[in-house]
């Protein structure tokens, strides 16, 4: 166990193919500690990473007004990759969409038709650009009490009216209140993959579809192309399995130590836990081997 005082030991950072032109990583569960707050250190580390010209983006699974924990800690830029890659923010600009991915109405709707039918006992809810949707039976998250509707087969054939939320659906959200992880995220894949990509970064059963094609990787990927930067020049962090893409992706990329054991198993590099800002510790190592 490491002392108040003392830094927990990072495993040494394997040399990238290329030097480091971005560096791309998760919040909850990689750069946000537990109690989703962003360590000194981290800070540091992120404001020197950007001085030393490595852009850094934030690359997540939460929606744009979710995103004041690090509003404060992007530079440059300003740019962050929210909605597992439904949606690119501005958070320069109080988050405003620069552009958005959505999901299909059409495919929302056969994706909610398909797992319901498939594994009963699940409830929904809608992510659009301006709010979140919850079916009655859906458990709300504690920072959006939401607007409840009658059934997310309603608001998708009809869309929302008066003081709803509306706008592009961003994604779908999927809870179940019995099943494990793992075998809901396998069975609603199943029964509804070919209306959405389905992934999942929450312990809980707790499903996030996006539009087909739509994922971390892909919009991040476009990012880097639009500012001439390959793979090979990016660094990624991340935990849960909608991490999974972009850490295939990059070319170089790390697993926390508190990572989902098929981040584990996929990706060949380690860091330390979110709590211990491994983050921040890979970071510190490519800017003191930088020429």
């Amino acid at each position: 166990m490491t002392s108040a005082t003392e830094q927990p030991e990072t495993p040494a950072l394997r040399r990238p193919a290329a030097t480091p032109r971005l560096i791309a990583t998760d919040l909850d569960g990689t750069l946000l500690r537990d109690d989703k707050t962003v360590s000194d250190r981290t800070v540091a580390a992120l404001a020197a990473a950007e001085a030393a010209g490595i852009d850094v983006f934030f690359v997540t699974g939460r929606p744009a007004r979710w995103m004041d924990v690090v509003s404060d800690h992007v530079h440059g830029h300003g740019l962050a990759i929210c909605a597992n890659g439904a949606a690119v923010v501005d958070l320069h600009d109080g988050g405003r969409f620069v552009e958005v991915r959505p999901l299909d109405r059409a495919d929302a709707l056969a994706t909610v038709e398909s797992v319901r039918a498939a594994v009963p006992g699940v409830s929904f809810a809608v992510e659009h650009t301006t709010g979140i949707l919850y079916e009655t039976r859906y458990p709300p998250f504690y920072l959006d009490p939401g607007s409840v509707i009658d059934s997310a087969e309603h608001l998708l054939a009809n869309g929302s009216s008066g003081d709803t939320p509306d706008g592009p659906i961003l994604k779908l959200l999927a809870h179940h209140p019995d099943l494990g992880p793992d075998d809901f995220l396998a069975r609603a894949r199943a029964a509804g993959g070919a209306h959405g990509s389905f992934t999942r970064s929450s312990p809980t059963a707790l499903l996030e579809i996006s539009g087909l094609g739509v994922s971390k990787a892909s919009t991040l990927a476009q990012c880097c192309a639009e500012r001439g930067i390959s793979p090979e020049e990016v660094v990624a962090f991340g935990d849960m399995p909608n991490d999974l893409e972009m850490l295939t992706w990059a070319g170089t990329s790390y697993a926390m130590a508190n990572a989902h054991p098929e981040v584990l198993a996929t990706t060949t590099n380690r860091t330390a836990a979110n709590t211990e800002d491994g983050v921040a510790a890979v970071i510190e190592q490519i800017l003191h081997g930088l020429p």
